[in-house]
């Protein structure tokens, strides 16, 4: 395999990883937006569609334009207040219970210490 072989392959796997990147963020992007999961799958197969009818194009300098291109629609609609998972971090949950710090010890058998 030549160099130009190699930079080409090369380049084709970093735009489809950038691809399926773009992807899976518009598509958790999509479930922020809709209230009902019914209202989901409307969005979802519109987006998939979308990203289908792209699927042959061979250009690699057209490829990285509509690559551009999305991800400069997708930061501009992107949803301003996205759900996160409450025990994430983030969420409403998370740390909510902290590690208490060094030096404090902690007695899980309280009132049972003499008993053994």
């Amino acid at each position: 395999m030549n160099l130009a072989t190699a930079s080409y392959l090369a380049r084709r796997a970093a735009q489809k990883e950038r691809v399926r990147t773009l992807y899976r963020r518009a598509l958790k992007d999509t479930l922020n937006w809709a209230v009902h999961r019914h209202l989901f799958y409307h969005d979802a197969d519109a987006l998939r569609e979308k990203f289908e009818a792209n699927r042959n194009v061979e250009d690699i300098e057209l490829i990285d334009r509509m690559i551009a291109a999305g991800e400069a629609s997708y930061n501009k609609w992107r949803h301003p207040d996205p759900y996160i998972v409450p025990w994430a971090p983030g969420g409403t949950k998370f740390c909510r219970n902290p590690t208490p710090p060094p030096g404090i010890e902690i007695i899980h058998d309280y009132g049972r210490e003499d008993n053994y």
